[in-house]
């Protein structure tokens, strides 16, 4: 077997990749053009211009569907100005930190300490109350003597997770600051985030809104045919696989992301196939990858609860019953919460559980009515087939069936 990897791995050096420099197709790079996005750019440029003035910019809020631009045009025009501070030696600090990091952003206390190791004043990551960890965050502020830009990209995961009592206090800390003062800039993929905080809230974080629209199949091959050029060899893209990957995200609400993310597991497939080119079944190949791995991720992740719904649902499904309703799901989860050693929920709650999984893309559940016997939800599994075995082995590992 040594000696037949020892082939293997030869045989892959010897040939000539298909990719040039793959990071173009991943999330963390920024572009020098952005595409289709010159008015959120000149709008949130036109924003934080005040900051090369040492003058506090408004708050900004981005919004819009996953994949339509919003981190890539606050990272590009964060790059642009802190390119000019730095020319001119005006005191500026842009500071990005993503919410739906766990263990990072999980906790009001943990985000604080989180910015205050960012700014070079360790603090640990549990231990000492939240309060002392404000003033540490302010005193190491202070002592910056700069304007600063503190970037939250998700941040409806933020406050999730750790309510919106956080993003008052960091509206509120220029109050407490008299040589330095903050701005921030929030990153939303929820449209109504921010219409569910508190109004006070919502007018100091929202001084200034950005709507990013999704983009449409045309957009999209724009967007890919300049990646292409930066992250693919010449000559090594068949004809039709931009065009199809343009309308494979334009169905998924103009998802961009979605677009290079399905590029660049094409040409994985195509180099682990030995291919000298990346064609349409390649493409296919990598949705069915992608769909695959994000199913397995969002079970992965469910609360126990979650998961027990789902298998109970499962259950059902692979004893041949068709029209699944709630209340067959409630009587299966029942018995298996006894199997498990978990308190059973309510059923309303379990079929709050079932309209999460169905908004989560995991099962369909329809509403449907029962006249006066009130209404219920007829649900199937929305799992591709190549999952369910998959999915199968996670849940029963995860709940020691």
């Amino acid at each position: 077997m040594a000696k037949e990897l020892d082939k293997f791995f030869e045989s892959y050096l010897s040939k000539k990749p298909l990719f040039k420099n793959k990071k173009a197709l991943q999330d963390q790079f920024t572009p020098e053009n952005i595409s289709h996005r010159d008015e959120q750019i000149e709008q949130m440029a036109g924003i934080l211009a005040p900051a090369l003035r040492s003058e506090k910019p408004s708050n900004i809020f981005c919004y819009g569907k996953t994949g339509t631009g919003k981190t890539v045009v606050a990272r590009y025009v964060a790059d642009q100005i802190m390119e000019t501070a730095e020319k001119r030696g005006i005191p500026l600090e842009i500071v990005y930190l993503n919410c739906k990091m766990k263990r990072v952003a999980d906790t009001e206390y943990r985000v604080i300490a989180q910015l205050c190791n960012i700014f070079g004043k360790a603090v640990p990551a549990t231990g000492l109350p939240t309060d002392e960890v404000y003033k540490s965050f302010v005193n190491t502020i202070e002592e910056k003597n700069k304007l600063i830009i503190l970037v939250l990209d998700e941040i409806d995961q933020l406050v999730e997770k750790a309510g919106d009592g956080i993003l008052y206090n960091l509206t509120r800390l220029n109050s407490e600051l008299k040589r330095s003062q903050i701005s921030i800039i929030g990153i939303s993929n929820d449209l109504v985030f921010v219409d569910n905080i508190d109004p006070r809230i919502k007018s100091s974080l929202s001084e200034e809104e950005l709507v990013f629209p999704p983009y449409n199949a045309l957009q999209l091959q724009d967007i890919l045919k300049e990646r292409v050029k930066l992250a693919f060899r010449p000559g090594v893209l068949e004809e039709g696989v931009v065009e199809k990957c343009s309308a494979y995200a334009a169905r998924e609400h103009g998802d961009a992301r979605r677009a290079l993310e399905l590029l660049r597991v094409s040409g994985e497939v195509a180099e682990r196939k030995n291919k000298l080119k990346i064609d349409i079944k390649h493409l296919d190949e990598a949705e069915e990858k992608i769909e695959r791995d994000r199913i397995v991720d969002i079970i992965t992740t469910q609360p126990k609860q979650s998961q027990l719904t789902l298998h109970s649902i499962f259950s059902l499904n692979f004893n041949g019953n068709k029209g699944l309703f709630t209340g067959d799901v409630y009587d299966i989860y029942k018995n298996n919460c006894n199997k498990c050693g978990l308190k059973p929920l309510t059923q309303r709650r379990v079929s709050d559980i079932i309209a999460e999984l169905d908004m989560l893309g995991v099962i369909n559940a329809k509403v449907i009515s029962k006249g006066r016997y009130g209404r219920t939800r007829e649900i199937s599994l929305a799992i591709p087939d190549s999952s369910v075995n998959e999915v199968k082995e996670i849940l029963l590992d995860s709940l020691n069936l």
